[in-house]
């Protein structure tokens, strides 16, 4: 995903001055450690569940503030460094903003993202 045209892109709807006072961007990457024993990770392998990232974006979308929700998850096998997950929520203030986007990061990774992790 290109961050700023995706977001330049939301711009050009008239809606978007009138709703958002916040944009803010997760880019998830594969870590080159395990978090669980910090072990050296050469690759993972994942599996994106995409028709529940979109129920979770859509309702996202409906909590209070928020005016637009963008998910782009990447499968298959990665490397250390590689791009995995990009979520970006626009809303209007941060009391809002900022909850959906940690609520949103949090239900993706649990409910629709499976991996596995290659160690060296």
């Amino acid at each position: 995903m290109d961050i700023s045209a995706t977001i330049a892109e939301m711009k050009k709807d008239p809606a978007f001055a009138e709703n958002v006072g916040m944009v803010l961007v997760h880019n998830g990457t594969v870590r080159g450690w395990s978090r669980g024993d910090r072990a050296t990770v050469t690759k993972i392998e994942v599996a994106a569940d995409l028709e529940k990232i979109e129920q979770i974006r859509q309702e996202t979308e409906q909590l209070e503030g928020i005016y637009k929700v963008v998910i782009e998850a990447h499968g298959g096998i990665k490397e250390p460094g590689d791009d995995l997950l990009f979520l970006i929520v626009a809303g209007d203030i941060r009391e809002n903003v900022k909850p959906a986007l940690a609520t949103l990061l949090d239900r993706v990774k649990s409910e629709a993202i499976t991996k596995k992790e290659i160690k060296a």
